[in-house]
């Protein structure tokens, strides 16, 4: 319990620690608020975002609820097309073959350098929001994926195999359970990149979301509204890696304890 409990002071108290001294800084002259502005001032550009909203009234709540539909639609889409894809790949050493050069070609395109041809395709509604951030984590769970299934232990499927197992079976209980810490973990490292590509995606004919909100604060020079903009999506995003951490430990408990001895 204690060390749980340590687990928490210690990052919470730099926290405090770091807020407290750019407070400190800004008062003192030392930061420019118009460049820094100080943790007070931004709490209350965030009560200000929460109650009158910007621009034109949209309130912070609203900006964040579209831009996390967004992320979670673009990344579900894609872990649901790339595992399949992926777990197929793996388990097939020509289709691995075949299709490594595109994997690496892809992966090496910036996800935000597709922005015009997403607008030609899909014209400037949420389709192209939707398959920027879809093609962002698209690469990155299937490559998770193909992985997962080239680092099965081979000593399970041989067990498996002396047993008489077919190979349908082989796949259901043992290489299917063994990829799935790598699956979850390619499902975070994903979604960290949907966090990254939206406010790129958010740029295209639209005023409701957070990289909305943050393009719109720019224009005004509003750096206090650029800054929690900001926040907002890092403190969404780390609740969302907490939570997927948490539903981890919880489909593979296994892992979780392997881990803890470890450390």
């Amino acid at each position: 319990m204690r060390s749980r409990l340590a687990e928490w002071l210690v990052p919470i108290g730099a926290l405090a620690l770091f807020l407290a001294l750019w407070e400190f800084a800004a008062a003192a002259g030392w930061l420019r608020p118009i460049q820094f502005p100080p943790p007070s001032k931004l709490a209350r550009t965030a009560v200000t975002l929460a109650f009158d909203g910007f621009p034109e009234g949209i309130t912070l709540w609203v900006h964040a609820g579209i831009t996390i539909q967004r992320i979670l639609a673009g990344h579900i889409l894609a872990v649901a097309l790339a595992v399949p894809l992926g777990l197929l790949t793996g388990s097939r050493p020509l289709l691995d073959q075949m299709t490594a050069p595109i994997v690496a070609f892809c992966r090496s395109v910036a996800t935000l350098s597709l922005l015009p041809l997403a607008i030609v395709w899909f014209g400037t509604g949420e389709g192209a929001k939707i398959f920027l951030i879809g093609y962002g984590c698209f690469w990155v769970m299937f490559s998770s994926s193909i992985a997962a299934v080239k680092l099965v232990d081979p000593v399970l499927i041989r067990a498996a195999r002396t047993m008489d197992a077919d190979e349908k079976t082989i796949f259901r209980q043992v290489i299917l359970p063994a990829s799935l810490p790598r699956l979850l973990s390619g499902a975070r490292v994903a979604l960290g990149v949907g966090f990254m590509v939206i406010v790129g995606a958010e740029m295209i004919g639209t005023i409701r979301g957070l990289g909305s909100l943050i393009m719109e604060a720019r224009t005004f020079y509003r750096t206090d509204i650029t800054m929690v903009g900001m926040l907002c999506i890092g403190a969404f995003g780390l609740c969302v890696m907490f939570a997927l951490a948490r539903i981890e430990a919880w489909l593979v408990p296994w892992q979780a304890k392997q881990e803890a001895q470890q450390q």
